[in-house]
Order: C-alpha cells, then sequence, then structure tokens
C-alpha cells in the first residue's frame, strides 16, 4: 500500500513538474515575442522621427511637438500626412510653419461654439 501511494505522488510530482516547465517554457516564448513587437515598434518611432526631423523645419516641428500634447489624435493624423506627403514625392521643399498651420486647419476638427443663454 506505501508502495502505490509513492508511486501515485512520484507520478503527481511529475505531471506538476512538467506543467511547470511547460508554463516557464511558454513565458519565455511570450517574452521573446513581446521583446521582439517592441523592438520593431520602437524602430518604426524612430523611423518616423527621422522622416519628420527632415521634412519639417524647426518651428513646424515645436508647434507639432505642442499639438502633441494637446491633441494626440490630431498630431498623429497630420505626421501620417505629411509622411505620406513625403512618400510620394509631393513635398519639394521642408514644411514650414506656414504650411503647417494650413494643413492644420484643413485636418483639426471644427471647432464648436458654445452659447449659454440665461433666462
Amino acid at each position: 500500500m506505501a508502495y502505490s501511494e509513492d508511486a501515485e505522488l512520484a507520478e503527481l510530482r511529475r505531471r506538476r513538474l512538467r506543467q511547470l516547465q511547460d508554463m516557464q517554457a511558454s513565458e519565455v516564448v511570450n517574452a521573446q515575442a513581446y521583446a521582439q513587437q517592441e523592438a520593431e515598434m520602437q524602430r518604426r518611432e524612430a523611423e518616423r522621427s527621422e522622416i519628420l526631423r527632415r521634412i519639417l523645419t524647426t518651428e513646424a516641428r515645436e508647434r507639432l511637438g505642442r499639438i502633441r500634447l494637446a491633441k494626440p489624435d490630431v498630431a498623429a493624423a497630420v505626421e501620417q500626412q505629411l509622411i505620406a506627403l513625403a512618400a510620394s514625392g509631393r513635398l519639394q521643399r521642408a514644411v514650414d510653419d506656414a504650411t503647417l498651420r494650413a494643413l492644420l486647419e484643413r485636418i483639426a476638427p471644427d471647432r464648436r461654439d458654445i452659447k449659454i443663454t440665461r433666462r
């Protein structure tokens, strides 16, 4: 009776050890996949920053940075459009502040006027 209990206990221990090893192996694989994904995102962001640095003047970069702080979605849309224009070759010169403002006016959502009437 003691021998069968020991054999069962040993089998349970082997199973549990195998489960733990499988879980650990899957965690390592997940961590590696996450690290690769993170590295790819950083590479894309660096590439994006480099393209924007080349196509924007200093003043335009500063304005876009301030917009990114206030309205990240608008800044992302402007950046995407600028990169698309540069990739298609439709930008002959660096985008200055005035050109960026004109682009922002076209992309930015219409402002709503809020009127409060008192009775």
